[in-house]
């Protein structure tokens, strides 16, 4: 038996295709879920090009659905449950998936919703947790109008911090104000203070330009680098009062941390933005939108269960 999924090919249009692949089998500590959303990355795309994820490999990260075999150890979630989880391999019908690496979601939060939480909303979490968040700090979030970034500027508002959302046009800075944003900036224009904490997802130029507004004793996470641009520091820039640029990366299981997302979520304490939202099989068209910056927030993908197919599917978009 299989089922089908989004798996890396070079010589797809976005590099994905929608294939064929066995049925996941589960280990004594995972369950088995029926996928119903997924929620897509920029990251997914480079791993789907850069080759971190091999060809043939099922892409993805993000995944809500309902538990369809529990895990043989007695752990983790019941059938039936509904979940969300942040696993690789996600971009599937099925997936076997650690019972520590999900989070049950509450009735009243839609798995579409949920799906969007994963990555974005881990690493907004773990990455101001990281810089040291503290009630009124000046925090700077770049790329502000992604799905990072939106979820950085609530939780780092909600921590009683003075939140300053940068975005690339005006038009990507609608609604970051009603998110929490004290202030919202395009680029960097108008920055007249240092600040304490930076959750950067563009890099570039604009991380030369931050790591000279940091003030002593403060951190840039690098959670991001959607400019492409090389980021080049001038002679002695880097010396001077103790501060930090940290290389950010999700690490270990994050069903703890879903657990508290989805729970904000569910207070309506914790808004999702769906920029875009359609089925799998526009997988193209989503690539497209979110690499051309056209997304507010998140792209989340319909999984549809239409029974089996031959190998190879055509995408559309």
């Amino acid at each position: 038996m299989s089922v089908r999924a989004l798996v890396v090919d070079p010589s797809a249009p976005a590099a994905v295709r929608l294939a064929e692949v066995p049925d996941p089998v589960a280990a004594p500590r995972q369950v088995l879920v029926d996928v119903s959303h997924a929620s897509l990355n920029y990251g997914d795309l480079n791993d789907a090009r850069s080759g971190r994820v091999p060809v043939g490999a099922v892409l993805g990260s993000d995944a809500a659905g309902v538990v369809v075999q529990a895990a043989a150890d007695g752990t983790g979630p019941t059938v039936g449950a509904r979940v969300v989880a942040l696993t690789s391999g996600a971009f599937a019908e099925r997936v076997a998936i650690d019972v520590a690496a999900l989070a049950e979601v509450p009735k009243t939060v839609d798995l579409a919703v949920a799906a969007a939480l994963p990555v974005a909303g881990v690493a907004a979490l773990r990455s101001l947790r990281a810089a040291g968040l503290a009630q009124d700090k000046r925090v700077l979030v770049t790329g502000a109008s992604g799905g990072v970034g939106r979820f950085a500027v609530q939780l780092a508002a909600r921590a009683g911090a003075h939140v300053i959302a940068s975005v690339g046009s005006v038009a990507r800075g609608n609604g970051l104000v009603e998110a929490g944003a004290d202030e919202v900036l395009v680029g960097l224009d108008g920055l007249g203070r240092q600040v304490d904490v930076v959750i950067d997802s563009v890099g570039g130029s604009q991380l030369v330009a931050i790591w000279n507004l940091l003030a002593p004793g403060g951190s840039v996470q690098s959670v991001g680098w959607t400019s492409g641009e090389p980021a080049v520091f001038p002679p002695y820039a880097t010396v001077g009062p103790a501060k930090s640029l940290t290389s950010f990366v999700i690490e270990g299981h994050a069903g703890a941390d879903l657990a508290i997302l989805a729970e904000l979520a569910a207070e309506e304490a914790l808004a999702v933005e769906i920029g875009w939202q359609g089925s799998w099989e526009r997988f193209n068209e989503a690539a497209e939108a979110l690499h051309g910056r056209r997304v507010s927030g998140k792209a989340v993908l319909e999984v549809s269960h239409r029974g089996r197919h031959a190998p190879g599917l055509p995408l559309r978009g």
